[in-house]
């Protein structure tokens, strides 16, 4: 049972239900994603596949054990775009398996083909590709960079001119939230591994934490790559257009836990602490973002959370909060929004 502080977080998460359909569809027949970001156009469509999700849900770590839990913990709901923070995780594999031998080096050298062609596309980093900066121009898998120009995420959010061409930078030079551009992290990652990339997750870092075999991670129907004869589906950071990884809150509060602890579980190392440090660190285009990751940093940093605080955070909302100071991973599924701060800040002052 948890303590009376804690319920107190616990009844305000469930208190602040998302506005999202339980359907995810509006009655008008609106995918709740396209509503959410203001999405017209030729690239509004489906493509991957989409679930009714649950209500509020919630798991609270701390030293590594459960303190706090409701809702149903184990429902696979879609995730949206805590599956980014995933694939930093895999792309931090990679790196250790000597299969990404330089971030800091073109994604061109080791992924042939015409994702990465030209002189703007091959000049682009892993690194740009983690930060969100890589200025990526393309299509793939039907969708074009440019359903993103101009995205703006976040209170404030102003999404009138989404979609809208512009200019491009140089790799590295403009962070822009691009989901077009985190997919092509996903091919990258799938096209080195050349193996289905939940396949290497459940492997090598689900399975050991002692994950539910329940979760799963779905790409779009039409995202199937020829890797050695073999065609194998690549997966989104996100249900942008449907798919992505559907798991439930408790295997989330697993994963977070291994982040917590450096990558180690049981005396095991599956995440180097080093790849997850650099992960940690500001990115040169926008100090609240590194590697997929959202930190407390810059000036957008929150005063009344820790600041070595960070998040996995998904549309809907969904979010994995990691407070090393306060020793604390804590996991809510469908809040609204606008009461996550309020949810992080009533669970700091409760275990300060």
């Amino acid at each position: 049972m948890p303590t009376a502080s804690l319920q107190s977080v616990v009844d305000y998460a469930i208190a602040h239900e998302s506005p999202w359909p339980r359907s995810m569809y509006y009655p008008d027949g609106s995918y709740v994603g396209n509503v959410e970001w203001n999405e017209r156009g030729p690239w509004t469509e489906i493509v991957g596949p989409v679930a009714e999700r649950g209500g509020p849900a919630g798991v609270i770590m701390r030293g590594g054990e459960t303190v706090a839990e409701w809702g149903n913990t184990a429902r696979t709901d879609m995730t949206f775009s805590i599956a980014k923070s995933y694939l930093s995780v895999l792309t931090g594999l990679a790196v250790a398996d000597g299969l990404i031998p330089d971030i800091d080096r073109p994604v061109a050298e080791t992924v042939d083909g015409p994702v990465f062609a030209g002189a703007h596309n091959g000049a682009i980093t892993w690194r740009h590709l983690l930060h969100q900066n890589s200025e990526w121009q393309g299509e793939l898998f039907g969708k074009s960079d440019q359903v993103d120009h101009f995205r703006q995420i976040g209170p404030g959010a102003d999404n009138s001119r989404k979609g809208q061409r512009r200019t491009l930078g140089a790799p590295g030079s403009v962070y822009e939230y691009n989901d077009v551009r985190v997919n092509v992290l996903g091919y990258a990652l799938l096209r080195r591994f050349r193996r289905p990339l939940p396949e290497v997750l459940r492997e090598r870092i689900m399975d050991p934490i002692g994950a539910s075999r329940d979760w799963r991670w779905e790409g779009y129907e039409n995202a199937d790559v020829d890797i050695d004869g073999r065609m194998i589906r690549s997966v989104p950071g996100g249900g942008h257009w449907g798919g992505g990884l559907f798991i439930g809150a408790r295997d989330h509060a697993l994963f977070g836990q291994l982040v917590a602890a450096k990558g180690s579980w049981q005396g095991r190392e599956l995440i180097p602490a080093s790849w997850l440090a650099q992960s940690l660190a500001p990115s040169p285009t926008l100090p609240n973002y590194g590697f997929l990751w959202w930190l407390n940093r810059g000036p957008t940093a929150n005063p009344k959370l820790p600041a070595g605080s960070f998040s996995a955070l998904g549309a809907g909302s969904n979010v994995i909060w990691i407070a090393p100071e306060l020793d604390v991973v804590a996991v809510v599924r469908w809040i609204d929004k606008a009461a996550v701060d309020g949810f992080c800040e009533r669970l700091a002052a409760a275990l300060a």
